[in-house]
């Protein structure tokens, strides 16, 4: 039996980070992983999906390239070619976290982890099966997407993201059965792909957690591309039938398509690992934890998406990190209160701290400032106008609450105003920062000055 001083079971954006801190910070560290390293974002989620966003942004850029001057005889498109460098994409990842952690001396263990108390995991291989021990267990086993039994989804035609990521032919025609981040950026993808896309979504707006004024511009480039919005509805039925997929909504509408996505729910990996035994805490199948990240067992540690917390791969090795400190002899919580997150529609979408909504609900007093790309000369430039920054901040202390960005880039500049947030920096020291010209990042000065009434390039503003 081989003893360590950390066991981290499960090798994605949680557990390798984690592992790799641990070693860092001198421990003997192993790492169990069934499948492929870096889990679903680097497999099959965030990176896959990124690489085919900008097979689609590509595509879109030629298509407008007469406006630039650039003429084009003929544009074509190649799903089975942009997934081929998708796959070289996420093979060149995997093998870059595979030499992370060979260079950190953490030990790989490939096989299914059991735990069989809080101190010993048994990993079962086909070769060699194992066991390992450690005082300190960290489980970083993330999610998948739930298999919702009534959507009959048979990997062929009614699809997860899974099968959606290794399509080699764009479908006709693909129905989207919701309206949040992922299916709003499959819905971006595949129409830019040329596929006639139908989002379905139960609640009044699509991309809910945004505010209204955020989702509001990506639902108008859906409109202006072809993307038919179905909102406050609910489906009855999902049926594959002769190579297509037949879906019925509750109000009796129905649509025949080649494809159709399943885009809600996950389930988390917490099953057949030996918790319930050990009594650890689980609800609705996440696992319980506290912000030092652990669970109710001593020695047992949970992070990443199987916490049921928030479901970014940012936050799992943010916790990851979290997690290690407090294992290895140090003192460490997770603050959520500063979490950036991004939307890779067209237009992208980044946002951090408070939301205008959230203020609304909670009654908190917020001022706002907001400028739009129109008014940007590097947006103009880029033929890029639509969209805005939008920025809260406290009226008594000036301090930046929160900012929401919809437009070209809104992920990269969410930088600025994370670390704004995360620092209490005031409004008007964020305006007084000189930024290059011409710029995006300007966009964030100038909406800064807008919360007291003073962008210069702003018509009407404020008095």
């Amino acid at each position: 039996m081989k003893e360590f001083d950390v066991i981290v079971v499960g090798g994605g954006p949680g557990g390798y980070v984690a592992a790799i801190r641990a070693s860092q910070m001198g421990a003997k560290t192993a790492l169990v992983e069934r499948a492929r390293l870096g889990g679903t974002c680097l497999n099959r989620g965030c990176i896959p999906t990124k690489a085919l966003y900008y097979s689609a942004k590509t595509l879109n850029t030629v298509r407008r390239a007469t406006a630039f001057g650039v003429n084009v005889s003929e544009v074509g498109f190649d799903l089975a070619r942009a997934v081929e460098r998708k796959d070289g994409v996420v093979n060149k990842l995997v093998s870059g976290v595979e030499a992370l952690l060979k260079g950190n001396g953490v030990e790989v263990v490939r096989g299914d982890a059991f735990i069989e108390s809080a101190g010993r995991v048994k990993v079962s291989a086909a070769s060699s099966p194992q066991t390992l021990a450690s005082k300190n267990i960290v489980i970083a086993t993330g999610s998948e997407p739930a298999m919702i039994p009534a959507f009959n989804i048979d990997g062929v035609n009614v699809l997860t993201s899974t099968e959606m990521l290794n399509l080699k032919k764009t479908p006709q025609s693909l129905l989207i059965i919701g309206g949040g981040v992922m299916g709003c950026e499959f819905a971006s993808i595949f129409s830019s792909f040329g596929s006639i896309v139908t989002i379905v979504e139960l609640l009044p707006t699509i991309l809910s957690t945004e505010d209204k004024i955020v989702s509001r511009v990506v639902a108008k480039r859906f409109k202006e591309t072809g993307v038919n919005v179905l909102t406050e509805v609910s489906v009855e039925s999902v049926e594959p039938q002769n190579g297509a997929v037949k879906t019925r909504l509750k109000d009796g509408r129905e649509f025949i398509t080649e494809k159709a996505l399943v885009s809600i729910g996950r389930s988390f990996n917490s099953k057949d690992m030996g918790l319930e035994a050990l009594g650890a805490a689980i609800e609705r199948g996440a696992i319980v934890v506290n912000e030092r990240m652990e669970t109710n067992v001593k020695g047992i540690y949970a992070i990443g998406d199987v916490t049921g917390k928030l479901l970014l791969a940012h936050v799992a090795s943010a916790q990851g990190i979290v997690a290690m400190s407090n294992a290895l002899g140090k003192t460490a919580e997770m603050d959520y209160s500063c979490i950036p997150a991004g939307i890779f529609t067209d237009p992208e979408i980044g946002s951090v701290g408070l939301k205008e909504k959230e203020a609304e609900e909670k009654g908190i007093p917020v001022k706002v400032g907001r400028f739009p790309y129109a008014a940007s000369g590097k947006a103009l430039g880029m033929d890029e106008t639509e969209g805005f920054v939008q920025i809260l901040t406290d009226p008594g202390t000036d301090r930046v609450l929160g900012a929401s960005i919809v437009g070209a880039h809104a992920t990269d500049l969410l930088g600025e105003v994370t670390l704004a947030v995360k620092a209490g920096v005031k409004a008007t020291e964020l305006a007084g920062v000189v930024h290059a010209h011409p710029t995006l990042p300007e966009l964030i000065m100038e909406a800064a000055e807008d919360v007291h009434g003073m962008a210069v390039h702003k018509i009407g503003r404020k008095r």
